[in-house]
């Protein structure tokens, strides 16, 4: 065992941050396959609430370990604004998860990035320069073309996870902002709290008492939905976004795998040539983004 953390401390920290980040592609895409199998037979406003309240019950352990000043330091404020974007976001992604392929969800959300940097522009005053654009602009594209308005009958599933995908874009932004000053698994878990808030009225109007094996799934959904953020964020934490950006894409092939294998799915030419052109749109962005933080880190630099 110590042979292996030793390895593991020797490896660069871009190539552990890859790792972290497919860690939780993979486990974000088993959380999935599993929401998919609860939805035939429960609403997807109750697995949300019970998705997050066990979330919640996963992330005491860190709130135990945090101190009085970390309390302190926190921004209830943007926390509860987060939240209630958020649960929303939430509640329709599980609404998309049971109507539309595993792979299609993945695919939409993806464009989640492209809408942070509309997010940027708007909460954070960042510049975006005519490339940048270009490449929000083709990632809009990509989404289209993946719904195909016009062409076919759009599912009010997949508006739903269109809906929901700047939603997510806004909380990531300001998931960033808090990190500022705080830690990222009490961001995470301040997030579990007010989103059971936020789910919880509505689940209550459609509440029907699960069975144990819906009780056992979706306590297993928390678990591996929570692990999937905390590798994830400990990926963003040790490397370059612009190095784990590709590493996150692999998601979308564990969802096509795991949509085939467990329920038939498989995605449309349409799907695969609109998500195409969304993560190469991610992909430049992210490598923007990379260059930016370079060229001010430099310039940041004391010069003697």
């Amino acid at each position: 065992m110590d042979a292996i953390k030793s390895q593991w401390a020797d490896l660069p920290p871009n190539v552990r941050g890859i790792l972290w980040v497919v860690l939780s592609g993979l486990l974000f895409a088993s959380f999935m396959a599993i929401v998919r199998h609860v939805g035939t037979t429960m609403n997807p406003i109750q697995m949300s609430f019970i998705r997050y309240a066990f979330g919640m019950l996963f992330m005491l352990p860190f709130f135990m370990r945090m101190q009085l000043s970390d309390f302190r330091a926190a921004n209830i404020k943007l926390h509860a604004t987060r939240g209630i974007l958020h649960g929303l976001a939430v509640m329709m992604w599980f609404y998309a998860m049971s109507r539309i392929p595993i792979a299609e969800v993945t695919a939409l959300g993806f464009t989640s990035p492209i809408f942070a940097t509309i997010a940027a522009v708007l909460l954070l005053g960042e510049r975006i320069r005519l490339r940048r654009m270009v490449a929000v602009l083709g990632g809009l594209l990509g989404a289209l073309i993946i719904l195909r308005p016009g062409a076919a009958i759009i599912d009010p599933g997949a508006m739903a996870m269109l809906v929901a995908a700047p939603i997510f874009a806004f909380s990531d932004v300001m998931a960033k902002l808090l990190m500022r000053k705080e830690s990222g698994p009490a961001v995470v878990g301040y997030l579990s709290i007010f989103v059971t808030l936020v789910t919880m009225v509505p689940a209550l109007y459609v509440w029907r008492a699960p069975t144990p094996e819906e009780w056992a799934l979706m306590a297993l959904t928390a678990f591996i939905a929570t692990l999937g953020h905390l590798a994830m964020v400990q990926g963003f934490k040790l490397a370059e976004v612009s190095v784990t950006q590709p590493a996150k894409f692999l998601q979308l092939i564990w969802a096509t795998l795991i949509g085939f294998l467990l329920f038939g799915e498989f995605p449309t030419v349409w799907t695969w040539i609109g998500a195409a052109i969304v993560v190469a749109a991610v992909s430049y962005i992210a490598h923007r983004e990379a260059v930016a933080r370079r060229h001010d880190q430099r310039h940041d630099q004391p010069h003697e």
